[in-house]
Parts: structure tokens; sequence; C-alpha cells
């Protein structure tokens, strides 16, 4: 299978996994054209007040988004893992009200807007479910804002380390005890809005109690029960189901 046929069917499997295909859906979604796109590390893929003129699939690597607010501070917003579709609301947006940045080297694949939207009306279980994972796409913003708003230091960590372990694992990454966390210090506290010095407190304090082993970028998880405890943290926000 070549490389782009195999990008398409990977992206058509997300698609199904949020509404039901037909055979007839996915040949048109391998028949579309995209290219692919390497990004190195700290590359912005996108930025605020760009017009993006494709949908952007992660293939490999990391991807996170983020707002910098007039005093130059950085709050991440979502960190992104292969098989996300990483800027689809762009396709009606237009505009682009955020920054997309690479968090590791990465691979995506690009397909053009008004293709992908032409399939959507032409193929309504597609259409169904663009819709769908852009809906989940709100349920994880809302539970981020939530984490941050109303959780301390300790639960924030502790879920945002049970909610990529999770995703990784649904999307079929290995398993969720163990996973590739390739962020610093200063960038956990960008997505948890603490201080480096708090998150590096914060970490110890999970690793003392031995519930997760931390190396420089990777995180094992030594007691899911307690961490998901720790964490607030239950998977309902997610739909990891169809239907």
């Amino acid at each position: 299978m070549a490389d782009g046929e195999a990008i398409l069917t990977a992206f058509a499997k997300r698609l199904e996994r949020r509404f039901p295909l037909t055979v007839d859906d996915f040949q048109a979604i391998v028949a579309l054209p995209c290219s692919r796109r390497e990004i190195e590390p700290n590359q912005y893929l996108m930025r605020e007040g760009d017009r993006p003129k494709f949908c952007s699939f992660l293939i490999s690597g990391l991807l996170f988004r983020h707002k910098i607010v007039a005093d130059g501070g950085r709050q991440i917003v979502s960190v992104h893992t292969p098989g996300d579709l990483v800027d689809l609301q762009n396709i009606l947006l237009g505009e682009a009200d955020h920054n997309v940045q690479a968090l590791t080297a990465a691979g995506v694949a690009q397909i053009p807007h008004e293709l992908v939207m032409d399939l959507a009306f032409s193929h309504p279980n597609i259409g169904k479910a663009l819709w769908r994972e852009s809906m989940i796409e709100a349920s994880v913003f809302r539970e981020w804002v939530a984490n941050v708003g109303r959780r301390d230091a300790r639960a924030r960590t502790a879920h945002m380390m049970c909610e990529l372990a999770t995703r990784r694992e649904a999307a079929g990454l290995g398993r969720r005890e163990t996973y590739e966390l390739p962020m610093t210090q200063e960038q956990i506290g960008d997505a948890l809005g603490l201080t480096a010095v708090h998150v590096n407190r914060t970490l110890k304090s999970l690793q003392d109690e031995g519930l997760i082993v931390r190396s420089k970028r990777s995180v094992a998880i030594s007691d899911w029960e307690r961490l998901r405890v720790v964490g607030d943290f239950t998977s309902n926000y997610l739909h990891l189901g169809r239907g």
C-alpha cells in the first residue's frame, strides 16, 4: 500500500470510530489528494491570524495548541498525539485563533479544506463523523478548563497524565501504563496553569507516593487506580465509544 493510501486509510478509520462509514465512504476518503509535511521540534504548524488552507492529520510525533496573552504568557490548551485531526475547526472558521506548534519532530498529512468540505456534504456519514469529531474536541476543551480552573496542582497533574495515557491506548499507540511525555516542566506548567517550580514539586510528590515514575522523556504509571482517583479522572468526556 502506498504511503499516501495508508495515511488516508488511517484517517478513514479515525472517522469511522466517530460514525459508521460505508465502503463507498472509505473509498472516497482514500481517493483524496494529500501531502505530507515534516515539522521540526518547536516549529509552528500554524500561527494565530493565519488562514490555513489544509486540514492536518497527525501521523507521527506530538503537537500542542496554545494561546499567547498580552504579557507574553502562554497557555497550552491541548496536546495532540498521532491519529488526531489537529485543525478541523478552520475548515469553517477561516482564520486561526490560536497557535499549533511541534512538541517533538512530527509528520502531518494535509488535505485541502475545500475537498474535506465537499466530502462532508456529498457523503453524509463522513459529515456526521467530522461533526462528532469537533464535538468531542469541544468536550475535551471543557474538561481542560475545569481541570485548570477547579482542581489543585496534584489533581491537575494526575488528570493530564491519565488523559494522555488513555488517549494513546485508545489510538493503539501502546499500553497506558508507560508512554512518552517529552514535555519540559515549563511546558507542563503552561498546560496546567502552574509554575515550573510547582510542577517539579508536584511530580516529585506523585513519584514519592508511588503513583508514577518519570524520566526525562517518559512516564510510567505505577498505580493506575490511585492516580485516577487523585486526578478525579473518568474517560466519559473523551467519548471513546461510538454512538
